[in-house]
């Protein structure tokens, strides 16, 4: 177990098994010495977590558990790229969408949960810039999708 997996188990998290694409995409590319991952979305064992707009159907606590999931199924796409974890250098870059209902203006607070659980798992290589975007809908009527750039160790 890489020293990222085990932060993630004192944290009481696993990593969880690539999420399955949903349309003609894989889960992560490598280019030279970075990771580039596809959206991820809130699945747990192929299964969505919720659904709705935040601000409506969603809480923005509810929001912030399910950015963490993203982030988890993430670091999951860049693991089945690299094979270990621990040869993250830096989190580059994280765009956290949010299916937002028109009048909620949250979304930095809902992408705090993929924020700071990249954090805690990786410290300061854990450290990144970021996106926080509010759209109108996100495939499967997801609340939250979530993408990571990483750099690596050749």
């Amino acid at each position: 177990m890489s020293g990222v997996e085990s932060r993630l188990a004192e944290l009481g998290l696993t990593l969880p098994e690539v999420a399955a694409p949903v349309a003609a995409y894989v889960p992560a590319v490598r280019s030279g010495d970075h990771v580039f991952t596809s959206g991820q979305l809130p699945m747990v064992a192929g299964k969505l977590q919720n659904s709705g707009k935040v601000g409506a159907e969603v809480t923005p606590e509810e929001a912030k558990a399910l950015a963490q999931i993203c982030a988890l199924n993430a670091l999951a796409a860049v693991k089945s790229v690299i094979g270990d974890l621990d040869l993250i250098e830096q989190v580059v870059k994280v765009v956290g969408f949010v299916a937002s209902a028109p009048d909620f203006t949250g979304q930095p607070a809902v992408i705090n949960g993929a924020s700071e659980l990249l954090g805690q798992a990786l410290g300061a290589a854990g450290v990144h810039a970021r996106s926080a975007v509010g759209v109108a809908v996100l495939p499967l009527d997801a609340p939250v999708e979530v993408e990571i750039q990483v750099r690596v160790r050749a």
